[in-house]
């Protein structure tokens, strides 16, 4: 087994008349990507990058960006990659709302990827050289750059263009080192200035998505099912990658759409005759209400991962009565990759199970359940969630306090709640920091929100706490409602009372049409707590 990414290089040998990417109008080979990451590796080395240089990325997504990703790579490089800032709708039901209210006139909230401040701090981080196209190339982002040298893909001013640097003839080696960091990846920031997670050569070798020689039934199930697989979002992104992998390597050629005439779920799958794709819950409940209004030609898919947040056992189960037997639903960290996946055949042969769980442990992937003194707890039982496996983060870059309190002895603390049951399937019940203290009590949000959603009329449910002058801090709810259905705010109140006790009872419960999304596609709690502190 070579360092990381040669066996995706090997994989491109191997096949190089076969299509990789459609990108607009044009299509590109296995071979022709293969010469691109080759010509991008020689630019990038003429630059002064190498082995253990540090290579911010902020692009597009594009073939030349994923090319440019993998030259990186193979040169040993460092890669801090940085979300590009895109518009954000408050998606739910296929309508909007304005973040000042719960009515009046819709209206598109834009979120940019990072603001200034912590793009500066993320560049912090150790770069050499920052890697940009044309819209990427903000004023922000060039303030935030400040004397580090750029480069680009395609012209922009005051940079070097890697796609217009005379080829040096050199051929396609890895250089890469195995203890070296390959990528930094970020944590969403909702909890502060985003922290850099590291992972290293040797964790990406090592990864199941790029190691298709040891792809176990699930993996290579995935990889048939992603032959024509939507790709959208951030190269940036570790989730991106990972479920990109198995379509480059096992095959599949990855769509990349341009027509922004119609929202991309479901309207992009019968218009480029997707097979497979990576989804959020909040584009999952859209794609499901506009279905069930509209006869979309879904027929085409066979793999559709949901990722990125909780998804309720309903909703779960609206998607496979709607889509078939495609619905994979995965748990992963930006810290330890995918976690746990609930598959077709888990849903068909185990609904009661997995339907109500986020799956069984990913192969190679170890799952502790702890208590608070670090002590392992019986199957059922519920704490705090640890894993260790080949590919989880090295550290948190610079944090080596952070780092101490989540890494120990080779086990993730991931800082969720759940138990195991004796089949192997894991559930969440919460998060240790997603807690409000009413009257100097610890109450779980995630709980509250499992409630509420359990009830017939409600689609969705977030909860947040404010500050509150007579229990220290108050709940906070905000429900979607289900198709045709209008929930009562007492009536949910009553179910939280019945079921959790006094404390976790909201003290507000508002019906709002959608949920603030980050540009990651979570559902935004400081958007809730600002749409909170509005009404």
């Amino acid at each position: 087994m070579g360092v990381f990414p040669q066996a995706l290089l090997d994989a491109l040998r191997d096949a190089p008349g076969t299509p990789v990417f459609e990108h607009g109008g044009r299509t590109v080979s296995r071979g022709e990507l293969l010469e691109l990451i080759r010509r991008l590796t020689g630019a990038m080395r003429g630059a002064g990058l190498g082995p253990g240089r540090g290579l911010a990325i902020r692009t597009d997504v594009s073939p030349e960006a994923f090319a440019a990703h993998m030259a990186a790579h193979a040169l040993g490089c460092r890669v801090v990659g940085i979300r590009s800032g895109a518009p954000a709708e408050w998606r739910g039901s296929g309508r909007m709302v304005s973040p000042g209210g719960v009515g009046g006139r819709p209206s598109t909230v834009i979120r940019p990827g990072y603001p200034e401040a912590q793009l500066a701090h993320v560049l912090g981080m150790g770069a050499d050289a920052v890697l940009l196209d044309a819209a990427a190339a903000t004023p922000e982002m060039l303030r935030a750059a400040g004397s580090i040298p750029l480069l680009s893909l395609g012209p922009c001013r005051g940079a070097v263009d890697l796609l217009a640097v005379p080829d040096d003839g050199r051929p396609l080696t890895v250089t890469a080192r195995p203890d070296d960091v390959a990528a930094l990846t970020f944590t969403s920031g909702s909890t502060g200035r985003p922290k850099g997670c590291a992972i290293t050569y040797r964790a990406l070798s090592e990864h199941w998505a790029w190691q298709p020689d040891a792809w176990g039934p699930t993996a290579a199930e995935l990889a048939r099912g992603f032959e024509r697989y939507l790709l959208f979002g951030t190269l940036a992104s570790m989730v991106v990658l990972e479920f990109l992998a198995p379509c480059v390597l096992g095959g599949g050629t990855a769509v990349i759409p341009q027509d922004d005439a119609q929202p991309m779920f479901p309207y992009a799958i019968e218009r480029h005759g997707i097979t497979g794709s990576i989804i959020t819950v909040p584009r999952l409940t859209r794609m499901l209400d506009i279905l069930r209004r509209e006869p979309v030609d879904v027929s085409s898919l066979r793999a559709l991962m949901v990722s990125g947040s909780p998804l309720s056992p309903s909703r779960l189960a609206a998607a496979v009565g709607l889509l078939g037997p495609v619905v994979y639903h995965g748990y992963g960290q930006t810290e330890a990759g995918n976690i746990a996946m609930v598959t077709p055949r888990d849903i068909a042969e185990r609904p009661s199970q997995a339907l109500a769980s986020v799956g069984r442990p990913h192969p190679g992937v170890q799952i502790s359940i702890r208590n608070e003194q670090g002590g392992a707890v019986p199957a059922g039982t519920t704490g705090e969630i640890h894993v260790r496996s080949p590919y989880i983060m090295a550290g948190y870059w610079g944090e080596s306090e952070e780092t101490r309190d989540t890494l120990k002895d080779g086990w993730l603390n991931t800082r969720d709640l759940g138990h195991l049951d004796p089949d192997g399937f894991l559930y969440l019940t919460g998060r240790t920091r997603d807690v409000i203290m009413v009257n100097a009590m610890v109450v779980y949000a995630g709980p509250i929100e499992r409630v509420l959603a359990e009830h017939p009329d409600v689609e969705e449910a977030y909860v947040v706490g404010a500050p509150d002058d007579e229990v220290g801090e108050a709940v906070h709810a905000f429900v979607v409602p289900a198709p045709g259905r209008e929930p009562d705010g007492n009536a949910l109140r009553e179910l939280v009372a019945a079921r959790l006790g006094a404390d976790s009872v909201p003290r507000t419960v508002t019906v709002v049409p959608g949920v603030p999304v980050t540009d990651g596609g979570k559902p935004d709690k400081r958007a809730l707590l600002g749409l909170h502190g509005a009404l």
